[in-house]
């Protein structure tokens, strides 16, 4: 099973603040739609309760510490990263997605062999972080750049990066 942590990045490696995204991009939320649409996806409790909802066409796999947590019928609970992995393994999936906060970003990062990161080419004032990447563990595969428009206040790059074995 392939294992990647989609993430957006400000230059500062900021990624939210107030358990938010900072920033509005349409062009970034429709690569991360059509990434991951139809795919399993790990998060935090807090990342699953900022978006209000479970998003469409998507398998919510929600990591918390609380027993009695629950999620919507077809969606599912865990209680840590390698308990979510082994979840989405069992059902024999080709891939998963490990959609944040930070402290599961942090947790995930040694264990996922992809890397698709929306870099947001400007800085900002944030609480949540995104641990910088060693270059020697990844490889960038693919850079495409997506300058700033009327909808998109902000230059940006969709990287890929694959582990380096």
């Amino acid at each position: 099973m392939k294992k990647s942590i989609v993430v957006a990045v400000a230059d500062n490696q900021v990624i939210g603040k107030d358990n938010d995204l900072i920033w509005k991009l349409p062009k970034d939320l429709k690569h991360f739609k059509e990434t991951t649409s139809g795919h399993h996806i790990i998060m935090g409790r807090k990342t699953f309760e900022s978006m209000g909802k479970p998003l469409p066409n998507r398998t919510s796999v929600v990591i918390t510490r609380q027993k009695d947590y629950t999620v919507p019928e077809g969606h599912h609970v865990v209680h840590s990263l390698e308990e979510a992995f082994s979840l989405c393994e069992q059902k024999d999936l080709e891939k998963v997605f490990v959609l944040g906060g930070a402290e599961i970003y942090k947790m995930a990062l040694p264990l996922v062999d992809e890397l698709i990161i929306t870099e947001v080419k400007e800085s900002f004032e944030g609480d949540a972080y995104f641990p910088k990447i060693d270059r020697q563990e990844w490889k960038e595969v693919s850079r495409t750049f997506h300058p700033k428009d009327d909808k998109n206040p902000h230059d940006m790059y969709f990287v890929y990066y694959q582990k380096i074995v």
